[in-house]
């Protein structure tokens, strides 16, 4: 077979090879990128039921999953094109960079708090009352400390408190404990709070590691095109030339019309 029809059969593998590769990419690009905004989804709705679930205690855990949300919708729409791809993934493993910070800090946090500031044990031990009045007038409630001391506890309508951990005169215990939970609906509603902010943690955890993944992907997925850039004549990859006439040409012209071999290949044609 004519060494100008190999050369041609070479270029044409590799570029089906380069394609084939961004295909492959362009899949693994966006299946991690909407894994990511799918958890981004699921942090901000825990975390804004978990804020919102009592009126006394807020957390920011919510907060990651909007800057990852919105990092991965990018990657997802610039995955998808051509012309500005590079700026939009770009942008994307910006915002993505500055969600998975934000992740990080949010898990400690939460994590931190639901381990120090809420104790369960006097609410399922069924310790803990809940107080609701049409009226939204005050209460003062008598109450016996863990340490034996009584005193009495001011608590709003629609509260859930506890004696066991109030420390007369302190709204905190020394060991930082919450011991009443305003505006919730019934005691129960602190243990759905505490699962909450630990699925919130886990879930920040999950988008850290996956955040990272996500932003290396898309780094390696920017610079590449569908197509090789042309950069050959158009009557390159024409009809090799008749018998006769490749006979009157020298060795070296064989290269001299060589198609273009595609980018990122280790081939020489010599």
């Amino acid at each position: 077979m004519p060494s100008e029809m190999l050369t041609y059969l070479h270029a044409t593998d590799l570029l089906i090879i380069f394609i084939g590769s961004f295909k492959r990419r362009k899949r693994k690009s966006i299946t991690v990128t909407a894994l990511l905004f799918v958890v981004s989804i699921l942090i901000l709705i825990f975390g804004l039921a978990a804020t919102t679930r009592t009126q006394n205690i807020t957390v920011g855990g919510y907060y990651p999953g909007v800057i990852l949300g919105f990092g991965s919708f990018l990657g997802i729409i610039g995955a998808h094109l051509i012309e500005n791809k590079r700026q939009m993934l770009v942008a994307s493993i910006v915002f993505i960079s500055f969600g998975v910070v934000a992740s990080l800090c949010c898990a400690i946090v939460d994590g931190v708090f639901a381990a120090r500031h809420i104790d369960l044990r006097p609410v399922y031990a069924g310790r803990c009352e809940y107080y609701s009045s049409v009226t939204a007038f005050d209460l003062d409630v008598h109450c016996t400390t863990a340490s034996r001391v009584s005193c009495n506890l001011r608590v709003k309508s629609k509260t859930c408190y506890c004696c066991d951990l109030y420390n007369c005169g302190n709204h905190v215990d020394p060991r930082g404990g919450y011991h009443e939970y305003t505006d919730v609906h019934s005691c129960q509603d602190v243990v759905y709070l505490y699962h909450l902010l630990w699925s919130a943690t886990i879930l920040n955890v999950i988008a850290f590691f996956l955040g990272i993944i996500t932003a290396a992907v898309l780094g390696t997925f920017k610079d590449m095109m569908p197509t090789a850039p042309d950069t050959c004549e158009p009557d390159s990859l024409a009809t090799p030339a008749a018998p006769e006439t490749r006979a009157r040409n020298t060795p070296n012209s064989f290269y001299n019309t060589a198609p273009c071999l595609p980018p990122y290949t280790a081939y020489d044609l010599q």
